[in-house]
Protein backbone atom coordinates (compact mmCIF):
# COMPACT_ATOMS: atom_id res chain seq x y z
CA UNK A 1 0.00 0.00 0.00
CA UNK A 2 1.83 2.99 -1.27
CA UNK A 3 -0.27 5.49 0.61
CA UNK A 4 0.86 4.27 3.99
CA UNK A 5 3.77 6.72 4.22
CA UNK A 6 1.62 9.79 3.50
CA UNK A 7 -1.60 8.95 5.35
CA UNK A 8 -1.51 7.02 8.61
CA UNK A 9 -5.18 7.35 9.55
CA UNK A 10 -8.58 8.31 8.20
CA UNK A 11 -11.37 10.25 9.86
CA UNK A 12 -14.78 8.62 9.80
CA UNK A 13 -18.02 10.57 9.57
CA UNK A 14 -19.72 11.16 12.94
CA UNK A 15 -23.35 10.07 12.89
CA UNK A 16 -24.41 13.33 14.57
CA UNK A 17 -22.73 16.53 15.69
CA UNK A 18 -23.98 16.85 19.29
CA UNK A 19 -22.48 14.17 21.50
CA UNK A 20 -25.91 13.45 22.99
CA UNK A 21 -27.21 12.42 19.54
CA UNK A 22 -24.09 10.34 19.02
CA UNK A 23 -25.00 8.44 22.20
CA UNK A 24 -28.48 7.85 20.77
CA UNK A 25 -26.91 6.42 17.62
CA UNK A 26 -24.64 4.27 19.81
CA UNK A 27 -27.62 2.67 21.55
CA UNK A 28 -29.48 2.28 18.25
CA UNK A 29 -26.54 0.50 16.60
CA UNK A 30 -26.00 -1.52 19.77
CA UNK A 31 -29.60 -2.75 19.67
CA UNK A 32 -29.37 -3.64 15.97
CA UNK A 33 -26.05 -5.44 16.38
CA UNK A 34 -27.36 -7.40 19.39
CA UNK A 35 -30.43 -8.44 17.41
CA UNK A 36 -28.18 -9.61 14.57
CA UNK A 37 -25.87 -11.42 16.99
CA UNK A 38 -28.66 -13.22 18.85
CA UNK A 39 -30.67 -14.10 15.74
CA UNK A 40 -27.76 -15.41 13.70
CA UNK A 41 -26.21 -17.19 16.69
CA UNK A 42 -29.51 -18.98 17.29
CA UNK A 43 -29.61 -20.15 13.69
CA UNK A 44 -25.96 -21.26 13.78
CA UNK A 45 -26.50 -23.17 17.03
CA UNK A 46 -29.70 -24.79 15.78
CA UNK A 47 -28.24 -25.93 12.47
CA UNK A 48 -24.93 -27.08 13.97
CA UNK A 49 -26.26 -28.96 17.00
CA UNK A 50 -29.66 -30.29 15.95
CA UNK A 51 -29.59 -33.70 14.33
CA UNK A 52 -32.67 -33.02 12.16
CA UNK A 53 -31.82 -30.14 9.81
CA UNK A 54 -28.79 -31.68 8.10
CA UNK A 55 -30.04 -30.76 4.63
CA UNK A 56 -28.64 -28.49 1.89
CA UNK A 57 -31.05 -25.70 2.85
CA UNK A 58 -29.80 -25.58 6.43
CA UNK A 59 -26.20 -25.91 5.33
CA UNK A 60 -26.60 -22.79 3.20
CA UNK A 61 -28.51 -21.06 5.99
CA UNK A 62 -25.59 -21.73 8.35
CA UNK A 63 -23.20 -20.07 5.90
CA UNK A 64 -25.52 -17.09 5.45
CA UNK A 65 -25.70 -16.54 9.20
CA UNK A 66 -21.91 -16.66 9.48
CA UNK A 67 -21.64 -14.07 6.70
CA UNK A 68 -24.27 -11.84 8.32
CA UNK A 69 -22.31 -11.87 11.57
CA UNK A 70 -19.08 -11.11 9.74
CA UNK A 71 -20.65 -8.27 7.76
CA UNK A 72 -22.15 -6.39 10.71
CA UNK A 73 -19.13 -7.10 12.93
CA UNK A 74 -16.83 -5.43 10.41
CA UNK A 75 -18.51 -2.01 10.38
CA UNK A 76 -20.72 -1.43 13.43
CA UNK A 77 -18.30 -1.95 16.38
CA UNK A 78 -15.93 0.82 15.26
CA UNK A 79 -18.85 3.16 14.63
CA UNK A 80 -20.25 2.44 18.09
CA UNK A 81 -16.88 3.10 19.71
CA UNK A 82 -16.51 6.39 17.86
CA UNK A 83 -19.99 7.50 18.91
CA UNK A 84 -19.43 6.51 22.54
CA UNK A 85 -16.03 8.17 22.89
CA UNK A 86 -16.72 11.06 20.47
CA UNK A 87 -13.77 10.18 18.24
CA UNK A 88 -13.31 9.81 14.48
CA UNK A 89 -9.89 8.30 13.62
CA UNK A 90 -9.34 4.85 12.15
CA UNK A 91 -5.88 3.70 11.18
CA UNK A 92 -5.02 3.38 7.51
CA UNK A 93 -4.39 -0.35 7.90
CA UNK A 94 -7.67 -0.86 9.77
CA UNK A 95 -9.50 1.05 7.04
CA UNK A 96 -8.05 -1.21 4.34
CA UNK A 97 -8.90 -4.30 6.39
CA UNK A 98 -12.44 -3.04 6.95
CA UNK A 99 -12.99 -2.60 3.22
CA UNK A 100 -11.57 -6.04 2.43
CA UNK A 101 -13.57 -8.00 4.99
CA UNK A 102 -16.78 -6.05 4.39
CA UNK A 103 -16.66 -6.71 0.65
CA UNK A 104 -15.64 -10.31 1.25
CA UNK A 105 -18.65 -11.01 3.45
CA UNK A 106 -21.03 -8.89 1.37
CA UNK A 107 -20.21 -10.43 -2.02
CA UNK A 108 -20.03 -13.99 -0.68
CA UNK A 109 -23.42 -13.51 0.95
CA UNK A 110 -25.00 -12.42 -2.31
CA UNK A 111 -23.67 -15.51 -4.08
CA UNK A 112 -25.05 -17.66 -1.28
CA UNK A 113 -28.43 -15.95 -1.70
CA UNK A 114 -28.27 -16.96 -5.36
CA UNK A 115 -27.54 -20.55 -4.34
CA UNK A 116 -30.42 -20.50 -1.85
CA UNK A 117 -32.83 -19.35 -4.56
CA UNK A 118 -31.67 -22.31 -6.69
CA UNK A 119 -32.21 -24.61 -3.71
CA UNK A 120 -35.76 -23.31 -3.32
CA UNK A 121 -36.43 -23.66 -7.03
CA UNK A 122 -35.29 -27.27 -7.13
CA UNK A 123 -37.19 -28.15 -3.94
CA UNK A 124 -40.48 -26.69 -5.22
CA UNK A 125 -40.32 -27.18 -8.99
CA UNK A 126 -38.14 -30.31 -9.32
CA UNK A 127 -38.57 -32.20 -6.04
CA UNK A 128 -37.86 -35.61 -7.59
CA UNK A 129 -34.41 -34.42 -8.71
CA UNK A 130 -33.52 -32.63 -5.44
CA UNK A 131 -31.21 -35.37 -4.16
CA UNK A 132 -29.26 -35.63 -7.41
CA UNK A 133 -28.98 -31.89 -8.11
CA UNK A 134 -28.15 -30.87 -4.55
CA UNK A 135 -26.08 -33.70 -3.17
CA UNK A 136 -23.51 -33.14 -0.44
CA UNK A 137 -20.62 -32.81 -2.90
CA UNK A 138 -22.49 -30.29 -5.04
CA UNK A 139 -23.37 -28.24 -1.97
CA UNK A 140 -19.77 -28.14 -0.77
CA UNK A 141 -18.56 -27.12 -4.24
CA UNK A 142 -21.13 -24.32 -4.49
CA UNK A 143 -20.29 -23.07 -0.99
CA UNK A 144 -16.56 -23.11 -1.73
CA UNK A 145 -17.17 -21.22 -4.98
CA UNK A 146 -19.19 -18.55 -3.14
CA UNK A 147 -16.55 -18.05 -0.44
CA UNK A 148 -13.71 -18.11 -2.96
CA UNK A 149 -15.40 -15.66 -5.35
CA UNK A 150 -16.12 -13.27 -2.50
CA UNK A 151 -12.50 -13.44 -1.38
CA UNK A 152 -11.19 -12.82 -4.91
CA UNK A 153 -13.52 -9.87 -5.53
CA UNK A 154 -12.64 -8.29 -2.18
CA UNK A 155 -8.91 -8.76 -2.76
CA UNK A 156 -9.05 -7.15 -6.22
CA UNK A 157 -11.14 -4.18 -5.07
CA UNK A 158 -9.02 -3.58 -1.99
CA UNK A 159 -5.71 -3.80 -3.86
CA UNK A 160 -6.98 -1.58 -6.67
CA UNK A 161 -8.46 1.06 -4.36
CA UNK A 162 -5.47 1.40 -2.06
CA UNK A 163 -3.00 1.57 -4.92
CA UNK A 164 -4.40 5.02 -5.76
CA UNK A 165 -2.81 8.18 -4.34
CA UNK A 166 -5.10 9.84 -1.79
CA UNK A 167 -4.62 13.54 -2.39
CA UNK A 168 -7.99 14.84 -1.16
CA UNK A 169 -7.34 14.62 2.56
CA UNK A 170 -8.24 11.81 4.95
CA UNK A 171 -11.87 12.59 5.91
CA UNK A 172 -14.13 9.70 4.90
CA UNK A 173 -17.75 10.84 4.59
CA UNK A 174 -19.17 7.59 5.95
CA UNK A 175 -19.39 5.80 9.31
CA UNK A 176 -17.14 3.05 7.96
CA UNK A 177 -14.52 2.81 5.23
CA UNK A 178 -16.39 2.42 1.96
CA UNK A 179 -14.80 2.30 -1.49
CA UNK A 180 -16.86 5.14 -3.07
CA UNK A 181 -15.82 7.42 -0.22
CA UNK A 182 -12.15 6.42 -0.54
CA UNK A 183 -12.28 7.09 -4.28
CA UNK A 184 -13.47 10.63 -3.55
CA UNK A 185 -10.14 11.22 -1.80
CA UNK A 186 -8.21 10.28 -4.92
CA UNK A 187 -7.53 12.98 -7.49
CA UNK A 188 -5.98 10.49 -9.90
CA UNK A 189 -7.58 9.38 -13.15
CA UNK A 190 -6.45 5.88 -12.23
CA UNK A 191 -9.63 5.54 -10.19
CA UNK A 192 -11.33 4.64 -13.49
CA UNK A 193 -9.73 1.19 -13.13
CA UNK A 194 -11.69 0.66 -9.94
CA UNK A 195 -14.86 1.98 -11.56
CA UNK A 196 -14.36 -0.50 -14.39
CA UNK A 197 -13.89 -3.33 -11.90
CA UNK A 198 -17.08 -2.25 -10.15
CA UNK A 199 -18.98 -2.30 -13.44
CA UNK A 200 -17.88 -5.90 -13.97
CA UNK A 201 -18.93 -6.82 -10.42
CA UNK A 202 -22.30 -5.10 -10.87
CA UNK A 203 -22.93 -6.89 -14.18
CA UNK A 204 -22.27 -10.27 -12.54
CA UNK A 205 -24.42 -9.25 -9.58
CA UNK A 206 -27.24 -8.15 -11.85
CA UNK A 207 -27.08 -11.48 -13.67
CA UNK A 208 -27.39 -13.30 -10.33
CA UNK A 209 -30.28 -11.05 -9.34
CA UNK A 210 -32.12 -11.84 -12.58
CA UNK A 211 -31.54 -15.55 -11.88
CA UNK A 212 -32.92 -15.12 -8.35
CA UNK A 213 -36.02 -13.27 -9.52
CA UNK A 214 -36.59 -15.84 -12.28
CA UNK A 215 -36.31 -18.66 -9.74
CA UNK A 216 -38.89 -17.09 -7.45
CA UNK A 217 -41.23 -16.41 -10.37
CA UNK A 218 -41.17 -20.13 -11.16
CA UNK A 219 -41.70 -20.92 -7.47
CA UNK A 220 -44.72 -18.62 -7.27
CA UNK A 221 -46.19 -20.13 -10.41
CA UNK A 222 -45.76 -23.64 -9.02
CA UNK A 223 -47.27 -22.79 -5.64
CA UNK A 224 -50.18 -20.89 -7.13
CA UNK A 225 -51.18 -24.02 -9.04
CA UNK A 226 -52.11 -25.56 -5.69
CA UNK A 227 -55.91 -25.38 -5.59
CA UNK A 228 -56.16 -24.05 -2.07
CA UNK A 229 -55.92 -20.78 -0.22
CA UNK A 230 -53.30 -22.36 2.01
CA UNK A 231 -50.98 -22.83 -0.95
CA UNK A 232 -51.44 -19.25 -2.07
CA UNK A 233 -50.81 -17.95 1.43
CA UNK A 234 -47.63 -20.04 1.68
CA UNK A 235 -46.37 -18.67 -1.62
CA UNK A 236 -46.60 -15.07 -0.51
CA UNK A 237 -45.86 -15.30 3.23
CA UNK A 238 -42.86 -17.61 2.79
CA UNK A 239 -40.98 -16.13 -0.13
CA UNK A 240 -42.11 -12.51 -0.63
CA UNK A 241 -40.40 -11.16 2.55
CA UNK A 242 -37.14 -12.80 1.49
CA UNK A 243 -37.42 -11.41 -2.03
CA UNK A 244 -38.29 -7.95 -0.69
CA UNK A 245 -35.24 -7.89 1.61
CA UNK A 246 -33.04 -9.17 -1.20
CA UNK A 247 -34.32 -6.43 -3.52
CA UNK A 248 -33.64 -3.79 -0.86
CA UNK A 249 -30.11 -5.12 -0.40
CA UNK A 250 -29.32 -5.16 -4.14
CA UNK A 251 -30.91 -1.82 -5.04
CA UNK A 252 -29.43 0.18 -2.15
CA UNK A 253 -25.94 -1.31 -2.49
CA UNK A 254 -25.90 -0.81 -6.27
CA UNK A 255 -27.10 2.78 -5.91
CA UNK A 256 -24.55 3.48 -3.16
CA UNK A 257 -21.66 2.32 -5.33
CA UNK A 258 -22.81 3.52 -8.75
CA UNK A 259 -24.73 6.76 -8.14
CA UNK A 260 -23.31 9.85 -9.89
CA UNK A 261 -21.28 12.21 -7.68
CA UNK A 262 -23.66 15.07 -8.50
CA UNK A 263 -26.43 13.60 -6.32
CA UNK A 264 -24.16 12.40 -3.53
CA UNK A 265 -24.63 13.83 -0.05
CA UNK A 266 -23.54 12.66 3.43
CA UNK A 267 -27.13 12.08 4.57
CA UNK A 268 -28.06 10.07 1.46
CA UNK A 269 -24.85 8.04 1.64
CA UNK A 270 -25.51 7.31 5.33
CA UNK A 271 -29.07 6.10 4.72
CA UNK A 272 -28.01 3.88 1.83
CA UNK A 273 -25.13 2.34 3.76
CA UNK A 274 -27.34 1.55 6.75
CA UNK A 275 -29.97 -0.04 4.50
CA UNK A 276 -27.57 -2.43 2.79
CA UNK A 277 -24.96 -3.07 5.49
CA UNK A 278 -26.74 -2.89 8.86
CA UNK A 279 -30.42 -3.71 8.35
CA UNK A 280 -30.15 -7.04 6.40
CA UNK A 281 -27.96 -8.89 8.97
CA UNK A 282 -30.47 -8.01 11.70
CA UNK A 283 -33.63 -8.82 9.69
CA UNK A 284 -32.45 -11.90 7.78
CA UNK A 285 -32.61 -14.24 10.82
CA UNK A 286 -36.26 -13.32 11.37
CA UNK A 287 -37.11 -13.94 7.72
CA UNK A 288 -35.18 -17.21 7.67
CA UNK A 289 -36.91 -18.39 10.85
CA UNK A 290 -40.32 -17.63 9.38
CA UNK A 291 -39.39 -19.46 6.18
CA UNK A 292 -37.97 -22.46 8.02
CA UNK A 293 -40.35 -23.15 10.88
CA UNK A 294 -38.26 -26.05 12.20
CA UNK A 295 -35.96 -23.39 13.64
Amino acid sequence: MSNGSSITQCLLLPLADPWELQLWHFWLFRGISLAALLGNSLIITSTACDQHPHTPRYFFLLNLSLLDLGCISTTVPKSKANSLWDTRPISYTACAAQIFFFLFFLIAEFYFLTIVSYDHYVAICKPLHYGSLLGSRACVHMAAAAWGTGFLHALLHKANTFSLPLCGGNAVEQFFCEIPQILKLSRSHSYLREVGLFVITVCVTFGCFVFIVGSYVQIFRALLRIPSEQGHHKAFSTYLPHLAMLSLFVITSAFAYLKPPSISSPSLDLVLSVLYSVVPPAVNPLICSLRNQEL
